[in-house]
């Protein structure tokens, strides 16, 4: 059976649109958009729900000319907003931490690169890798659709090998050399730290490529000529090693996350303080008494000073929300597959 076939959950799709509950528009906001147009979005939406129940819901519209409800509001945002940069300041120092260590573990870790980029040039028969994280994955993704252009070869010259077993291995490979070729295509030229690079690892499902390959090969083991199941063992191998590539670059790719979070905070954290200290010391409701397309002035202008307030809130939200989202995507690593919908009757030991 091939690896569509095979694939009868959507969660193993080999699209990320695909695979994400509510679409496109669901993966724009919690991993695809830009992260200061989705806090945007977010601030607009509690600004929305704040005008409407001050102007439709119950209560009175009065009590916003009591300088109480305003200083009451505004005080926790000031505190909020110092805790909050403080504590994602001191929380990026931790992130950092790794960076500052002594000589000897700086060495472990350039000597654990530098073997595993050595292991990765000898399984795609090349002399040299890339240093770029894009070129490098490119690379992994090229030579899977290599290996299973050479697998597709070596079933098309073995006459007596039977037409059942050539089908379902031919679509496996036929299937990871598509896949490996759109995504190769959407990693050229990508620049590392824009999510780009981290989208594109992610739509190539490799988990469930090991796992249907050794399915297909363990079915067909005493089918399978020498040279067949040299050729699949090669292709088994080379995504053997996308997956800590993409895992290694994937912790770099949250590293910069927080760093770019943090400078984010450290930027708008001033005007926020700013704008809530006003509402507390100068501002008065009387000063913008009116009504504007039936809705109160005072209260537009407020729900808009609160806006400002938690904008600090807002872009720390949506940042997280990529980084958890992609976290909860790669939880596992290699042929294992958390995701409730992706469980099944033919799934599990043969």
């Amino acid at each position: 059976m091939s690896e569509s076939g095979e694939s009868a959950s959507e969660e193993t799709s080999n699209t990320m649109v695909d695979r994400v509950h509510g679409g496109r528009p669901m993966l724009w906001f919690l991993v695809e958009g830009n992260r200061v147009l989705v806090a945007a979005l977010m601030l607009a939406v509690s600004y929305t729900i704040l005008v409407v129940l001050g102007t439709f819901g119950p209560g009175s519209i009065s009590k916003l000319f009591d300088p109480a409800p305003i200083a009451s509001t505004f005080t926790p945002t000031i505190i909020g907003i110092i805790m909050g940069v403080t504590l994602v300041l001191t929380f990026n120092q931790f992130v950092l931490a790794e960076e500052l260590g002594p000589v000897g573990d700086q060495r472990e870790r350039m000597v654990g690169a530098m073997e595993f980029r050595r292991d990765t040039e000898d399984a795609v028969d090349r002399t040299t890798s890339p240093p770029e994280p894009s070129a490098f994955l490119r690379g992994l993704v090229e030579a899977t659709g290599n290996r299973a252009a050479e697998l597709i070869d070596a079933l098309e010259s073995d006459p007596d090998l039977d037409e059942a077993v050539r089908e379902d291995v031919r679509e496996y490979a036929e299937g990871i050399a598509a896949d490996a070729e759109r995504v190769a295509a959407d990693l050229e030229g990508k620049q590392f730290g824009r999510f780009e690079v981290v989208k594109a690892a992610l739509e190539y499902n490799y988990s469930w490529k090991i796992y249907i390959g050794n399915r297909v090969r363990n079915r067909h083991e005493e089918a399978l000529p020498d040279t067949i199941d040299e050729r699949l063992e090669e292709l088994l191998e080379v995504l053997g090693f996308f997956g800590p590539a993409r895992e290694h670059f994937k912790t770099l790719y949250f590293r910069w996350e927080i760093i770019t979070l943090s400078r984010s905070l450290a930027y708008l954290a001033l005007p926020a303080l700013a704008v809530s200290a006003y509402m507390i010391l100068v501002f008065e409701v009387g000063d913008v008494a009116g009504v504007i397309a039936g809705f109160d002035q005072g209260l537009l202008f407020v729900g808009l000073a609160f806006a400002v307030g938690v904008m600090p809130f807002a872009i720390f939200l949506s940042y997280i929300l990529r980084v958890v989202t992609v976290a909860k995507w790669t939880l596992a690593i290699g042929p294992f597959i958390l995701r409730e919908t992706d469980r099944g009757e033919d799934i599990g030991w043969e």
